[in-house]
Formats: C-alpha cells, sequence, structure tokens
C-alpha cells in the first residue's frame, strides 16, 4: 500500500520560494585598488591602496572608489536617489576590507587622512578603543552613530599637508589643482564685484 505523501508539493514550494529569495541576494564584494587608475569619484584625486581608501558598488554592479570616508560619505548624499549595493571601508590596521554597516569608527580632527575628514576604520570595537587609548584622543562611533556626522574638513590640516607633503605625489598635485581653482573662481567673484560696482558708480 502506497502512503500518501501530502506534505510533498507544500515543501517544493517552500524550496523553490527559498532558492528564488536567495538567487534575488545580490552578493557584492569589494575590489582591489589600482593606484594607476583609480581616482577618486568625489575629489578626483588619486586613490591610494592603503587604509584610507574606501568603495562602493551599486545595485547595477558600478564601482565608485574614493580616497578618503569622507569623501565617499558627500558622494553617497549628493547621489541618494541611486540604489546602493554595499559599501566598503578598510580596517586601519591590515587594510582588509569590511562592510561600512559592520565597522567601527575613530573620529578626531587630530588625525591625519587623505582629505582631512580625520575619520578611520576599524573591523571591531577592541581595535578601536586600542587606537584611542594609544593616542588619548578620538571620538568611538558605530555605523549609526557616523550618519550624525558633520564631516567637516580639516582646513589647517590639508593646508600643512599642500605644504609639507612631496612634490611629486600625484594627490598632492591634484590638491594643489583645487586650490589653484577655488582661488581662480573667488578672484572671478572679486572682479565680478568691482566691475557691478563700477557699473553703479557710473550711472
Amino acid at each position: 500500500m502506497k502512503i500518501k505523501r501530502a506534505w510533498m508539493p507544500v515543501a517544493m514550494l517552500a524550496l523553490g520560494a527559498l532558492m528564488m529569495s536567495a538567487c534575488g541576494d545580490k552578493k557584492y564584494e569589494a575590489v582591489p585598488i589600482n593606484e594607476d587608475v583609480d581616482i577618486c569619484a568625489e575629489c578626483k584625486m588619486q586613490v591610494k591602496d592603503d587604509a584610507y581608501a574606501t568603495q562602493l558598488t551599486m545595485a547595477d554592479g558600478k564601482n565608485y572608489k574614493f580616497d578618503d570616508i569622507g569623501c565617499m560619505e558627500n558622494w553617497e548624499k549628493e547621489h541618494a536617489q541611486e540604489k546602493l549595493g554595499m559599501d566598503f571601508v578598510r580596517d586601519y590596521n591590515d587594510k582588509s576590507w569590511i562592510e561600512h554597516d559592520k565597522a567601527t569608527y575613530v573620529y578626531d580632527a587630530s588625525i591625519r587622512t587623505p582629505m582631512a575628514y580625520g575619520v578611520i576604520s576599524f573591523k571591531d570595537k577592541k581595535s578601536a578603543e586600542d587606537f584611542v587609548a594609544k593616542q588619548g584622543a578620538g571620538k568611538i562611533m558605530d555605523a549609526k552613530e557616523l550618519e550624525a556626522h558633520d564631516w567637516k574638513q580639516n582646513k589647517d590640516m590639508m593646508k600643512m599637508m599642500m605644504e609639507h607633503e612631496g612634490e611629486g605625489s600625484k594627490h598632492m598635485d591634484g590638491m594643489k589643482d583645487m586650490k589653484d581653482m577655488d582661488e581662480h573662481k573667488e578672484k572671478d567673484g572679486q572682479s565680478d564685484m568691482e566691475d557691478h560696482k563700477k557699473e553703479e558708480s557710473h550711472k
């Protein structure tokens, strides 16, 4: 006598739904940094293969790299309408890639980062605590707390880096170009104001 297995169709349907769900979950992985070609999507500087590099991959698979986590955070805000797949940061100690939401962060204005945002990342809270204890300064944050961070650059540190870094550095060359552009814009703005005052005086 055959035993009726009424549960079989239900089990097959459940298994099928589970498999479809698994197929729909895209796996995102960090990709290597190539210093020869990788440029920060936000500030357009060279991305170095160091502990400060970050990257994100959009849902459509397009990857963007950044030289400083501050640049990545600003870029994400500017492109909030686009669907993010996954963003990655690096452990300050061993440069391993970590999912942004799983990392622990330390901020202090005195921490030197490529674009002077002063935020570094760690794969666990203990490593972050050890860093703060050793340096005697720093605010520890998780990813949720980092959302409220104001992302201000340390202008004095930016100036110091531009003055003291090697002249051959691609990153510093880019920073000088940005400074020149800002100064040019400022001069143009002053010139426009002077022209406007002259026109007003002739009326």
